[in-house]
């Protein structure tokens, strides 16, 4: 059970590996866009190209697919980057539902782990499986692989990694279960924080802090949902930055081009961007931005 393109390594590997997939469950087709195109999940994209038997229930709760579950008679629901099961789902298999988390759990709880992990600094994350119950994220952990986050790295990067990352420990995670050798523990409640879901307003750039929270406010919200700011009344996002040493000596916020180079003042020093968005037009370079292309 899985959506986004996060998901798409999970349930390859698996397929490689030559396990019995019966069917894949994702959500509804959507229209969106001007033009209200339908828009396929990445996760329904590659069951079609693999020929896998699709479910698209509208609501997990529904008698109909929850029979459908319970004749399938599964023995194990893998669940990647997907909804929050009801329990009459994620009881029904043999040896239980799992999940594949993008943090090191009981840290970063919730939608946006890999987001948050950044924009706060961490210098390492990870991926975590675990068994499902009632509360969200809080059953008991099977496996957790650790990765580094690079000073510069932003959610996207990080995105990819832990995909790979998460689809090595998917396969680990189902192995020890089809052995019978799964040594499972409880998650510490002390050591848990959220990683809530991010809203348009929450990707707000405060020039007031300091230069450092910005550019990993900025580099954990790129490349979406983007960081933004405001000038002359429009939305420009901003998508990369660099750290200076050089002390900021203007208003936090104010705009400084020197030598071909876009900077804004902050709480301390100047950060430097280096590709931006302006509202109705697409991605650039600073450089750009500068010779007005």
């Amino acid at each position: 059970m899985g959506t986004p393109e996060f998901a798409v390594p999970s349930l390859k590997i698996l397929l490689d590996n030559k396990y019995d997939i019966p069917t894949v469950v994702t959500v509804p087709d959507r229209k969106k866009g001007r033009g209200l195109k339908t828009s396929v999940s990445d996760v329904k994209k590659f069951a079609l190209e693999k020929d896998l038997k699709l479910l698209q229930p509208v609501s997990l709760k529904d008698e109909k697919f929850i029979n459908e579950i319970k004749l399938l008679a599964p023995d194990l629901i893998i669940v990647v980057a997907f909804r929050i099961l009801p329990k009459e789902i994620y009881t029904i298999p043999k040896y239980g539902s799992i999940n594949l988390h993008g943090s090191l759990l009981p840290k970063y709880r919730g939608a946006a782990p890999i987001n948050w992990a950044i924009m706060n600094g961490d210098t390492e994350t990870g991926v975590t499986t675990f068994f499902l119950k009632d509360k969200v994220d809080t059953g008991n952990i099977i496996l957790q692989k650790k990765i580094k986050i690079g000073p510069d790295d932003n959610a996207g990067i990080i995105h990819d990694k832990l995909s790979i990352t998460g689809a090595d420990t998917v396969l680990q995670t189902v192995k020890l279960i089809e052995k019978g050798s799964i040594i499972e523990f409880t998650q510490d409640e002390s050591l848990a924080s959220p990683a809530p879901k991010i809203f348009r307003d929450d990707c707000r750039i405060n020039w007031k802090m300091k230069s450092s929270e910005i550019h990993n406010f900025i580099r954990g919200l790129s490349p979406h949902p983007a960081a933004f700011t405001m000038l002359e009344k429009k939305t420009v996002k901003i998508f990369s930055s660099m750290l200076t040493h050089t002390n900021s000596e203007s208003e936090p916020g104010t705009v400084i081009i020197d030598n071909k180079k876009l900077f804004v003042c902050t709480a301390d020093n100047l950060i430097e961007i280096l590709e931006l968005q302006m509202e109705g037009k697409k991605r650039i370079s600073a450089l750009d931005f500068i010779n007005g292309i």
